[in-house]
C-alpha cells in the first residue's frame, strides 16, 4: 500500500494523556483493524473471497469470546443478491431541448446508479425540477406539490429548509425513490451544490465502475419496476436548466442558505441508453449473541451493529487498487469485538441479551442490515434497540460524542447519563444535511420501529476538528488511502468503545424497553 500524507490540520496529540488501560485497549482494537484492513482481505467487497476471509476471522473471534450463534444457520445469515455493474463505456446520454441535442459524457457528466433494482435499458423522458425533493406534508413541506410526475425524470438539489430536522430530511430522502416510482416517475437525478460536495466528483467517477447490488427476492426491493437513478457533475449541473428561464446560480445560493427553492418544469428531455451486466451472488451477515443474565429479560435483545463490507478492489488511484476500508469500517467491527470482550469480562452482566450483528452490503445501500432487520434470526418484536458503529474517526482527541438520533428516543437519556458519568458531553450533529441519519445500518432498524443510536466523535462546525474531519472525507473517504498507513489514535477509540459499552449495559439492564419520544416522527414505524 502507498502511504499518503493526509494534508490534514491534525490536532495536537497531547490534548489528553491516555491511561495505560486505554493504551492497551486501543492496541487490542488496532490489532483487529490491522487484520481486517490488510491487503490480504482485498477491501472486503460484498460477495468476494476477501469478504469471506474477513468473515472467517470475525467468526473465530466470536468463538474465542464465547459468543453463541443466533439462529439456525450458525453464525452466518446468508443474503441473496443480484450484482449489477453499469457499463459506462457502452452507455449513452444526451439532453434534448429547443437548441437541439447535447451529448453527456458517461460517467464524466452523469453517473448512472446500479442499485435498487434493474436499471432501465433505455429512457427518453421530460424532466422536472423538484427543489430539495422533500415530501414531508406532515410538517407542511412538499416540493412535489402541484407537479405532474408521471412519466418524468425528477431532478433535485441537496440541502433543505433549516427549520426541518436533519433526521426528518434524511428520512424523506431515503424514501424518495420509492415514493416517486409509486407516483409514476421514471427516474431521479440528484444534484449537489459545490459547497455541499463531500466526495470530489473525480472520485465519484472512479467509483462509477464499482458493482451495485439489489435483493434477488423482488418482495424486498423498494420498487419492482426499472427506475433510473443518477448523479450529475456539480460543475456541469447548470446544463440541465438551459432554456428553463431560471438562474441556476441563484438556485445554488438558495440551497446553500437553506432558503426556499421553487419547483418547475425543465425545458429539456433526458435520452439515455444504460448498459449493464448482472450476476447472482450471496454474502452473509454474521450474527452472535451474549446471552442475558436475567431469566425474565434474556429473551429481549440489544443489537450492536457494524458493517464488515468495503469497496473491495476498484479503480486504481496513484497505483493502488485495494480499497482497504480501515476506518470505514474495519474500525467499527473491531470496536464491536472489543465491546463484546468488555461485556463478557464485566462484573455487572447485561440482563438482556446482547446481539452482535456484523452485516454485509452496507456500502450497497444498507442491504445486509435491512435484510436482518426485516428477517432477524431472533423474534423481531424482541429486539429493543440498535447501537451502531460506522466510521467513528480516531483522528483527533475524543472530548465529546454525537450519538446520532439521541433526540428521537429514550436512548438519548441513556446516552446523556453515561456522558455525564464519563465527562463526554453530547454535541449535536454539526452537519445535519449530510444525511448520516439514513446512511448507516441503524436506519434499517429504525424503519422497523426499533429505537437506535449511531455513534460519532463529537465536534462543532467551524472548529479545527471539523476541518480535520472534512479533509479526511475529501482526501481519504472511499479511496485506497483509507488504509493502515494513515494517522490513527487507538487510545481515543478505546474511550469511545468504553462509552458505548456503558450505554449498551445501561440499556440492557433498564427495567423498561427503550421507547420513541412522543413527538418523534419515527414513532410511526412501531409495529
Amino acid at each position: 500500500m502507498r502511504a499518503l500524507s493526509l494534508a490534514l490540520p491534525l490536532l495536537s496529540l497531547i490534548a489528553a494523556t491516555p491511561t495505560l488501560a486505554q493504551e492497551d485497549a486501543g492496541a487490542s482494537w488496532w490489532a483487529h483493524v490491522q487484520t481486517l484492513a490488510s491487503d490480504a482481505m482485498e477491501g472486503r467487497g460484498t460477495g468476494t473471497p476477501g469478504y469471506d476471509r474477513a468473515a472467517d476471522y470475525v467468526i473465530g473471534q466470536f468463538k474465542a469470546l464465547g459468543l453463541k450463534p443466533a439462529g439456525t444457520d450458525g453464525y452466518k445469515q446468508p443474503v441473496a443478491f443480484v450484482e449489477q455493474t453499469i457499463l459506462s463505456e457502452q452507455s449513452r446520454a444526451s439532453l434534448i431541448g429547443p437548441q437541439g441535442e447535447t451529448p453527456l459524457a458517461v460517467p464524466g457528466a452523469i453517473i448512472f446508479s446500479g442499485s435498487g433494482g434493474p436499471a432501465p435499458e433505455t429512457i427518453d423522458a421530460p424532466m422536472v425540477f423538484a427543489g430539495y425533493g422533500l415530501h414531508l406534508p406532515e410538517v407542511g413541506h412538499d416540493d412535489f406539490k402541484g407537479l405532474d410526475l408521471k412519466g418524468k425524470i425528477v431532478v433535485v438539489i441537496s440541502g433543505g429548509p433549516a427549520e426541518i430536522s436533519g433526521a426528518l430530511k434524511s428520512h424523506a430522502r431515503s424514501e424518495r425513490a420509492q415514493w416517486l416510482a409509486e407516483q409514476g416517475a421514471l427516474g431521479l437525478i440528484a444534484l449537489v451544490t459545490p459547497k455541499q460536495v463531500e466526495i470530489p466528483w473525480a472520485r465519484r467517477v472512479a467509483l462509477a465502475s464499482a458493482p451495485a447490488l439489489y435483493y434477488r427476492d423482488e418482495t424486498l426491493r423498494d420498487s419492482r419496476a426499472p427506475f433510473l437513478g443518477a448523479q450529475f457533475d456539480p460543475a456541469q449541473s447548470a446544463a440541465l436548466f438551459a432554456g428553463a428561464g431560471q438562474d441556476y446560480t441563484a438556485i445554488v445560493a438558495a440551497a446553500d442558505a437553506s432558503a426556499p427553492v421553487a419547483s418547475f418544469h425543465l425545458a429539456q428531455r433526458l435520452k439515455a441508453q444504460v448498459a449493464a451486466k448482472r450476476a447472482n451472488l450471496s454474502s452473509p451477515n454474521l450474527i452472535a449473541v451474549l446471552p442475558g443474565s436475567d431469566p425474565k429479560l434474556r429473551g429481549e435483545y440489544v443489537v450492536l451493529s457494524a458493517h464488515l463490507d468495503g469497496y473491495g478492489v476498484g479503480t486504481p488511484i496513484k497505483g493502488d487498487a485495494i480499497y482497504n476500508g480501515a476506518f470505514d469500517n474495519a474500525s467499527g467491527v473491531a470496536s464491536l469485538l472489543e465491546i463484546a470482550k468488555a461485556l463478557g469480562a464485566s462484573k455487572e452482566k447485561p440482563k438482556r441479551s446482547i446481539l452482535f450483528a456484523i452485516v454485509t452490503a452496507e456500502e450497497k445501500g444498507l442491504l445486509g442490515a435491512r435484510y436482518f432487520a426485516r428477517r432477524p434470526s431472533v423474534p423481531q418484536k424482541q429486539i429493543v434497540a440498535d447501537l451502531n458503529f460506522d466510521m467513528a474517526l480516531p483522528i483527533f482527541p475524543l472530548t465529546s460524542v454525537t450519538p446520532i438520533g439521541y433526540d428521537q428516543s429514550s436512548l438519548g437519556k441513556d446516552a446523556e447519563v453515561v456522558s455525564a458519568q464519563m465527562n463526554l458531553p453530547i454535541t449535536p450533529d454539526p452537519f445535519p444535511d449530510r444525511n448520516v441519519f439514513i446512511r448507516s445500518d441503524q436506519y434499517a432498524f429504525i424503519r422497523e420501529g426499533i429505537p437506535a443510536l449511531f455513534f460519532k466523535y463529537g465536534f462543532k462546525a467551524g472548529t479545527p476538528e471539523a476541518d480535520t474531519e472534512k479533509a479526511w472525507r475529501a482526501n481519504i473517504y472511499h479511496s485506497p488511502f483509507d488504509d493502515l498507513n494513515q494517522p490513527v489514535m487507538p487510545a481515543e477509540s478505546a474511550k469511545l468503545n468504553a462509552y458505548v459499552t456503558a450505554v449498551a449495559l445501561r440499556v440492557a439492564n433498564m427495567p423498561g424497553r427503550p421507547r420513541w419520544n412522543d413527538d418523534s416522527f419515527f414513532k410511526r414505524f412501531v409495529k
